[in-house]
């Protein structure tokens, strides 16, 4: 059984699928691993620690020859993969509703295309979740970056020249990116409010310190939408929550935006209306950017300005934190194949609820039902 990990090569992609962690615990499950020359630099991981760990390191040709398994951080185009294995897997975040004719490609070339994103939100595929680990990361570093962009300080600050106060601090949309932002802000000293759609969250606000924001007067999502995601809400809600958010986003001094629908665009939250009810010198951190965004006017990777309001958002925000991101995407990794490893079969062997989940290919046709219909 060898284990591939190409360097990835997606515009501004610096992650890596593997660390030398992880490579020596697949060594000590008995597969072979494979790490392409240059694969963790993005990660400040140099090819010295992989080949230590125990991997062969070599060119692309040679670490996908003969692959049985080969783990990505985005899906590699199907030409990087000749020389792999028939029926080889492609592990990875492959965006399966964005990339459509690469997912075509896998299933001609004949390799099982798993989509680690989509994993389900059950107990024990926790610690095989991406998304919730890359955005758990995420959401600190919008806090950051949007920290570094305000140009003044978060915390109270008493001095015998006067007070400065806290920077109010308003987070859009309460999973996994969102509680992490809350609880960022929070350190650093600010005044923070959260508002969701699903009304379940308003005790995981409260327990973080902040204030949760809510519509009182028509009824939000009482739980989660399915697999843990929030979903579309009434047009009713949805006017009633722009309203509130109006009288909210005005008295802020940052927000920070989380809101995501799994394959769908995001959903727009801040209008250009309401940005010019912001104080000059305020900051909005689009986490959505790169699916459209939640906040108009935000343009991935560039700092705009409107109404002397500035917007910030990375196309990649998990890749201006690449070390830890990767760390944690490779354990992902990791705790998924070896939840399987079936050492008779001197591989993971699949069951049904995980597999169906998050196959997308397999014996030369697409075959997941969302990419049917």
């Amino acid at each position: 059984m060898k284990i591939a990990v190409l360097k990835e090569r997606a515009e501004g992609e610096t992650r890596v699928a593997a660390t030398p962690e992880t490579v020596k615990k697949f060594i000590a499950l008995g597969a072979e691993v494979a790490v392409e020359a240059g694969a963790g630099a993005g990660a400040s991981i140099p090819d010295a620690e992989f080949a230590a760990a125990g991997a062969s390191v070599g060119d692309a040709a040679a670490t996908v020859k003969g692959a049985d398994i080969v783990l990505g951080v985005q899906g590699p185009e199907p030409g990087s993969l000749a020389g792999a294995s028939h029926g080889a897997w492609i592990v990875a975040g492959l965006d399966p509703f964005a990339q459509r004719q690469r997912i075509d490609d896998y299933a001609k070339a004949g390799y099982e295309a798993l989509a680690m994103e989509l994993m389900p939100r059950i107990t024990r595929a926790q610690s095989m979740d991406i998304l919730s680990s890359q955005s758990n990361l995420a959401g600190y570093k919008a806090v950051i970056a949007a920290a570094d962009a305000y140009g003044r300080a978060f915390p109270m600050m008493m001095t015998a020249a006067g007070t400065i106060s806290a920077a109010k601090v308003f987070v859009m949309g309460v999973g996994v990116a969102g509680l992490q932002a809350i609880a960022t802000a929070r350190r650093l000293g600010a005044q923070v409010s959260a508002t969701d759609v699903r009304s379940a969250t308003r005790e995981q606000i409260v327990s973080l310190g902040a204030k949760p924001i809510f519509v009182e007067s028509v009824a939000g999502i009482e739980g989660e939408g399915a697999g843990g995601y929030a979903t579309e809400m009434s047009e009713e809600y949805q006017k009633a929550q722009a309203e509130l958010v109006s009288a909210h986003i005005a008295k802020q001094d940052i927000v920070i935006t989380t809101a995501l629908i799994p394959g769908r665009a995001a959903p727009r939250l801040i209008s250009d209306a309401q940005i010019a009810t912001m104080k000059p010198g305020s900051v909005i951190f689009d986490l959505a950017v790169a699916q459209g965004g939640n906040v108009e006017g935000s343009v991935a990777d560039r700092e705009t300005v409107r109404h002397g309001v500035k917007l910030i958002g990375f196309s990649n925000t998990p890749t201006h934190l690449a070390a830890d991101t990767s760390a944690l995407f490779a354990r992902n990794l990791y705790n998924f194949l070896s939840a399987f490893w079936d050492k008779d079969a001197g591989r993971p062997v699949l069951d049904e609820e995980i597999g169906d989940a998050i196959r997308l290919t397999r014996g030369g046709k697409v075959v997941h039902e969302r990419l049917l219909g």
